[in-house]
């Protein structure tokens, strides 16, 4: 072998072995479902605080709530909702008060604290738990991987556990390739309405960036799609309404 083609050739085995280890790297990202060192130098309530695009109406809605010293200085694990679905359940709850002939809400201040500390509580969890903590979930498969129950914040039975997605090839061709559960990961948080019923009419959310790490505990930013705050919107709308809305 020629100097050029051993030069050649050592080249090409370099570029694949760094090919590879940026693969890895790709694929151990995507599969943890976010950042591994998801650090930040701040608390909870700061950490919302320093994404105004997401969280703005959230952290107005933590101070109304009277709520600032739990998010600066208590332990948690907190599933945090985007402002988009705290706009999506006052447009609900506006949508019913229309119906029945009364004030709408024109400020968040309209919704009493209490209403807004008791949904709050429902994503609020003491300790901390991050991704590899939560047990594998299925909801067509509950009887084999049924997440895990947990207590919310206000003693709330809640579900939490780990959706592992297919991991999949050609989709939707004839070559499609499906592997069961080799897919990348999500935390899912489930609402059970009827706890007669633990399994049933689960109200599922799925979070979009997990792990976030700030000073007091770990935030899981929930997905916008298909969720609004609160989970049921007839709840919601129904303690609203039962505490008054604005000097109500």
């Amino acid at each position: 072998m020629n100097k050029f083609n051993k030069n050649t050739v050592l080249l090409t085995l370099a570029l694949i072995i760094v090919s590879l280890a940026f693969s890895c790297k790709k694929y151990e990202h995507y599969i943890d479902g976010g950042v591994k060192e998801a650090k930040f130098d701040g608390t909870i309530l700061q950490y919302l605080q320093s994404k105004p695009l997401h969280f703005d109406t959230l952290t107005q809605v933590i101070k109304i709530a009277g709520m600032e010293s739990v998010f600066s200085n208590d332990n948690i694990t907190f599933f945090a909702p985007t402002d988009p679905t705290i706009g999506k359940a006052i447009r609900t709850l506006n949508k019913e008060l229309l119906s029945t002939g009364k004030d709408t809400v024109t400020k968040l201040t309209d919704v009493k604290p209490a209403v807004w500390k008791t949904i709050l509580s429902l994503y609020l969890f003491k300790g901390t738990n991050r991704l590899k903590d939560y047990n594998q979930v299925d909801t067509l498969a509950l009887n084999t991987y049924k997440g895990q129950g947990y207590l919310s914040y206000n003693s709330t039975p809640m579900n939490i556990g780990v959706v592992y997605n297919d991991a999949v090839t050609n989709a939707g061709t004839a070559t499609e390739v499906r592997v069961k559960y080799a897919g990348y990961r999500q935390v899912m948080i489930s609402y059970i309405p009827d706890l007669s019923r633990p399994q049933a009419f689960w109200i599922n959310a799925l979070v979009a960036s997990s792990d976030i790490n700030p000073t007091n505990g770990i935030v899981h930013a929930l997905k916008i799609e298909k969720h609004s705050f609160g989970f049921n919107s007839n709840y919601f709308n129904s303690i609203a309404i039962e505490n008054g809305i604005g000097n109500l």
